[in-house]
């Protein structure tokens, strides 16, 4: 059984596909009414599950006419991939952020799931067992090899 925010998550995805520029712009108060749920559980969908690093950019205007528009970035082409990779990571990138990367890849069709759960499981904090900020540096070096060695199949 899904739970509320997976509910919500994917109604506002299959929005954002059926969107012919990848852009919504939503209610707060009308999606948790849609949901019957509180407004801050809205928030919470959007704060964790629609970031940079996942390939969205969120804009919220507060207020009575307030709205919530949701941006779809699209990675690069082929040729632009490397680039991506190379200015997301930089010479550190913590968990969030590589899995975050990870997850646009695999959504772009540019890794598979099976990948991607390696990946993930190779840029953990348990098994980068060092203190911060080697383990970030670590984890950057790490996933730059990897993506490079699968994406230039």
């Amino acid at each position: 059984m899904r739970n509320i925010s997976d509910i919500i998550e994917q109604h506002l995805k299959q929005i954002l596909q059926q969107s012919p520029d990848h852009v919504i712009e939503i209610q707060r108060s009308e999606l948790a009414d849609r949901f019957q749920c509180v407004p801050s559980q809205i928030n919470y969908v959007i704060s964790t599950r629609f970031t940079v690093e996942k390939g969205y950019l969120v804009e919220s205007k507060r207020g009575g006419g307030g709205y919530i528009r949701i941006q779809k970035v699209n990675l690069p082409h082929k040729e632009g991939i490397h680039i991506h990779i190379l200015r997301t990571i930089g010479m550190h990138i913590d968990q969030s952020g590589a899995e975050g990367l990870i997850y646009q890849l695999e959504d772009g069709g540019l890794v598979t799931c099976r990948e991607a759960s390696l990946l993930k499981a190779a840029i953990s904090r348990d098994v980068l067992a060092f203190k911060l900020p080697m383990r970030d540096e670590i984890r950057a070096r790490l996933l730059k090899a990897m993506l490079t060695a699968l994406l230039s199949k």
